[in-house]
């Protein structure tokens, strides 16, 4: 800070530190510098000293540890004013001097008025609850339980972010229903009253008591308009009534204000119920442009109150303000808050912090912010500091405004106004971005593409869509009238209207421009219809470009992705997540996001969440693999482990529901066995699962539940509950189709295996190509101690001495029939999966050197994804380097033809290119160079 001060200022240092002396012994005072920085800033710490004295020598010895609060005495309810105002008037004065004398940082200044409102808040409600207990009794809900006052703080107060001489916004809430239970009468007794009552007048006991002005002062300033209905609603509401209104009634800035919303006085426990019950209001389970509306409602009305009242050197309302970085933040955590429960966050800079982390501010503009929100924060307690006064606005006194700038470190006032305008710059411009309407200008095309959708459904021709590119411009024409002429049209609200009537012409100019403006059209309205139901969908649309862009990308490339869009809405918000152009997850990260929305509770809002999970996961994946991020073995490969993932958690589910009708199996185990494409890790879009389950368990083992099982019929419970939940249809689609036929004995076998059985079937009574299908087999979800046993199992078999003449006999035999049945290649076409050459004639090839080698060769046993095996088996000798490098590009060729086939809902047959044929020819002559295949198929004998 500025040594040189002006004389006024000296002077008014001098008369302050005069005060003091007069007030406290000249020995007792501290040095002087410290007393003339508090002198400088603050008139009202100053006042507090002179009229409580003793206070001084508590903040020489320890300013940072917060005063005692006092207590009020039930017998003496006439003290409980000057007690609080005292207190309130000493502990803000300690928080001046950790400000100005100690250069506390604003957080602990922020917290401490917090906490300070909050404790005046906890003794006021007891004394007064205590008070009402004797006159009127206590309220009982009607099963007999208490019932207290939920004091509600909202605001700053809720975001523990008070400022210094700010006002308190509360809301008053009961849980329950009820009546006063007075005491037995001593003097004529006392009357009940009903629970509205009572709790209306025991709330403006409380403001009274805190607000009212007496010689005191005031404790702090209560504002109860932010309540249901204002000014114009009861005192306090029912939890009931509360839930209805804000179903029925509640607006877009009750959003903003009940974000930040805690419970501070009274029945904690029962407010934090009703905020879990007000969540879904506060925070949509979807992407929530629309708030942003809201915010500009907002911002409009605030900005024409400051100028109206001139408010432009308002630091709090004026442009660049403190509330514009607040709506900013809390813009942001609303839009996205209902998917990411981490930005749930009450308090401005913690909020500001996930919402970096996330990605959603860039970690240079959430540093600048934070310190702009700092800066004004500071200036903002140091003017109310100085009169203990509820303003925000810059002093237009000379000296005031030289005792500020000095107080803060400054040369002088036009410094502190330098550096005060660099700030609202900032953050003006930040936040004009948030809210500056994202409209597209296509040019001349855009124009016309606008003006045709605004004549439908009546007067617009289908000329307009041919000349913007469209080739089958009538039957497109034909569409868009229908569409224009639906219910869900007609019905909307003006706004959403309004927000379609940008939307269409949008997306109808970006359609034209891609390579398939007719094939996009044709998928987008599907989705169109479906959104309207969802208006903040066309929020999305219309306040994210990049979003709209990438939808029309999306629809371009994969009629698959265009399917679950227009299916599952929520899976838009996978257009603009952040983590999609990031790194993906990993299989245990996807466990951990699969575990985290199970609810033990209720089966179907579980298995709703996780199919949320597993086709936002799995749309992720596929805009990767459309993206060149990740080629198409990367691409199988996670949506193996999401599939394994989501296994997981529905045994979970499986086990729980069993287990509470027929109890647990002691030293049971239980294992699920993935093989085929899910074993091997090369899950295409849309797969089913081949599905084996294995237990084991002691001898005559019965579960301990009151309807006992013994353990066969158990895991027999299990394995359908699995399979059933799985394949059950909710709100969200189904999870997976179940293949169970690769069981032991097939169709005709037990659903669950023991270990011994299923041991002694691999060993004994096998087919060769149950055990090739073992060779792709490995355990994904259950006990990890069987999961080991397994693998013992496993290695057993595989690894067994074969006679190879009859093991290439068998493996080509079966090969044969398969693709007598199966393939579907014509002369055009090729079958990528069955036909010759294709994906399973490598597979089997693989298989048949796995069981002709793995005896000598260990390695062998380990892998299962086909990339890897070729791996195993080249490192082993079973193929020379060429053959490999040939199978690895034919394998990574096909498969990915595979997955874009199935992306863009075709039958897995693809043109017979040049890069496919070469793909066929390799595999086809490794086939016959190791198998002995021939290179035609033959008949079924």
């Amino acid at each position: 800070m500025s040594q040189d001060i002006p004389p006024a200022l000296a002077e008014l240092q001098a008369r302050a530190l005069q005060r003091l002396r007069a007030a406290v012994d000249a020995t007792a005072l501290p040095d002087a510098p410290a007393l003339a920085r508090l002198a400088l800033a603050s008139d009202f710490a100053i006042d507090v000293l002179v009229r409580q004295p003793e206070l001084l020598a508590r903040l020489r010895a320890d300013a940072a540890t917060p005063l005692p609060p006092p207590q009020l005495p039930a017998d003496a309810p006439g003290e409980w004013p000057c007690l609080l105002r005292r207190y309130r008037q000493a502990e803000s004065a300690r928080l001046v001097w950790r400000d100005v004398v100690d250069g506390a940082a604003v957080e602990e200044i922020l917290g401490g008025s917090t906490v300070l409102a909050e404790t005046c808040l906890r003794l006021a409600l007891e004394a007064l609850e205590a008070q009402f207990a004797q006159r009127f009794g206590v309220v009982r809900a009607a099963d007999g339980s208490p019932q207290r006052l939920v004091v509600f703080g909202l605001g700053k107060l809720g975001g523990r972010e008070l400022n210094f001489s700010s006002d308190i916004d509360l809301v008053y809430a009961y849980e329950h229903e009820g009546e006063s239970e007075p005491a037995p009468a001593k003097a004529g007794g006392a009357r009940a009253l009903h629970a509205q009552d009572y709790f209306a007048r025991l709330g403006q006991q409380l403001a009274k008591l805190l607000d009212e002005v007496t010689a005191d002062g005031f404790c702090h300033r209560v504002d109860l308009r932010l309540r249901p209905f204002g000014s114009a609603g009861r005192v306090a509401l029912s939890f009931a009534a509360m839930e209805a209104y804000f179903q029925r009634e509640g607006r877009d800035w009750e959003r903003y204000a009940w974000q930040k919303a805690r419970p501070v006085a009274g029945d904690l426990a029962a407010g934090a119920r009703l905020l879990e019950t007000l969540r879904p209001f506060v925070y949509r389970r979807y992407l929530d442009y629309g708030a942003l509306d809201g915010l500009r409602a907002m911002k409009a009305m605030i900005a024409a109150e400051v100028a109206r009242q001139d408010l432009a050197d308002d630091i709090k309302r004026g442009p660049g303000g403190i509330r514009e970085i607040e709506f900013l933040v809390q813009a942001l955590q609303l839009i996205r808050g209902g998917r990411e429960p981490a930005l749930r966050r009450r308090g401005l800079l913690d909020a500001l912090q996930a919402l970096a982390a996330a990605g959603h501010v860039q970690a240079q503009t959430a540093t600048a912010l934070a310190q702009a929100y700092r800066f004004l924060r500071r200036l903002e307690n140091r003017l109310q500091m100085l009169g203990d006064a509820q303003t925000h606005a810059l002093p237009a006194d000379p000296r005031t405004q030289a005792r500020i700038a000095a107080g803060l470190g400054y040369a002088d006032w036009a410094a502190l106004q330098a550096d005060l305008a660099a700030t609202r710059k900032r953050v003006s411009e930040e936040f004009a971005a948030l809210l500056a309407p994202r409209r597209r200008r296509d040019g001349a095309e855009g124009d016309g593409l606008a003006a045709y959708w605004q004549g439908l459904p009546e007067h617009a021709r289908a000329e307009a869509l041919e000349a913007a590119g469209f080739a089958q411009a009538p039957e497109l024409h034909a569409s868009l009238r229908d569409f224009a002429r639906s219910p869900g049209v007609r019905d909307l609200s003006d706004a959403a209207r309004a927000r379609l009537d940008r939307v269409l012409p949008a997306l109808l100019a970006q359609a034209a421009a891609s390579a398939q403006p007719d094939m996009v059209l044709r998928r987008v309205l599907p989705l169109l219809q479906a959104i309207l139901r969802r208006t903040s969908y066309l929020a999305l649309l219309d306040e994210q470009p990049a979003a709209l862009a990438r939808l029309v990308g999306t629809l371009a490339r994969s009629a698959l992705l265009g399917e679950r869009l227009a299916a599952y809405p929520l899976l838009l918000d996978e257009l603009l997540d952040v983590r999609v152009g990031g790194e993906l997850p990993d299989a245990d990260a996807m466990r951990a996001a699969c575990a985290a929305v199970l609810r033990a509770d209720d089966t179907e809002a579980a298995l709703d969440a996780l199919n949320e999970v597993r086709q936002a996961l799995s749309f992720r994946f596929a805009l990767a693999l459309l993206d060149g991020r990740i080629d198409a073995q990367d691409c199988a490969r996670h949506l193996a482990h999401l599939a394994d993932a989501v296994v997981a958690a529905v045994l979970h589910l499986a086990r729980d529901e069993l287990e509470v009708t027929h109890g647990r199996i002691p030293g049971g185990r239980f294992a699920v066995l993935g093989y085929g494409t899910l074993g091997g890790e090369e899950l295409g879009f849309g797969s089913d699962l081949d599905l084996v389950f294995l237990y084991d368990a002691p001898a005559e083992a019965v579960s301990d539940g009151d309807r006992a099982l013994d353990a066969p019929r158990w895991y027999a419970r299990l394995g359908q509950k699995l399979v059933a939940l799985l394949g059950v249809r909710t709100s969200a689609g189904r999870l997976f189709d179940v293949d169970v036929r690769l069981r032991p004995d097939g169709a005709k076998g037990l659903l669950v295996s023991s270990l011994a059985s299923f041991r002694d079937y691999q060993c004994q009574r096998a087919w060769t190509w149950e055990h090739q299908a073992l060779v792709r087999a490995r355990a994904i979800a259950g006990d990890a101690a069987l999961s080991a046993d397994f693998e013992a199992v496993r290695a057993q078999v595989l690894a067994r001495p074969r006679a190879e003449p009859g093991l290439r006999t068998d493996v080509a035999a079966m090969r044969r029939r398969m693709r007598a049945e199966l393939d579907r290649s014509d002369a055009a076409l090729f079958d990528l999966k069955q036909g010759e050459g294709g994906l399973v004639d490598l597979e089997f090839l693989l298989q048949y050197l796995v069981l002709r080698d793995a005896h000598a060769h260990p390695a062998l046993l380990k892998p299962r994804a086909t990339a890897r095996l070729l791996e195993a088996v080249h490192a082993a000798g079973g193929l020379d380097t060429a053959t490999y490098a040939a199978l690895q590009a034919a394998h990574a060729t096909l498969l990915d033809a595979g997955l874009r086939c199935t992306l863009d809902r075709r039958p897995r047959r693809s043109p017979r290119t040049p890069a496919i044929e070469q793909a066929r020819a390799a595999i086809c002559t490794a086939c016959a160079g190791l198998l002995g295949t021939s290179a035609q198929a033959e008949p079924l004998a």
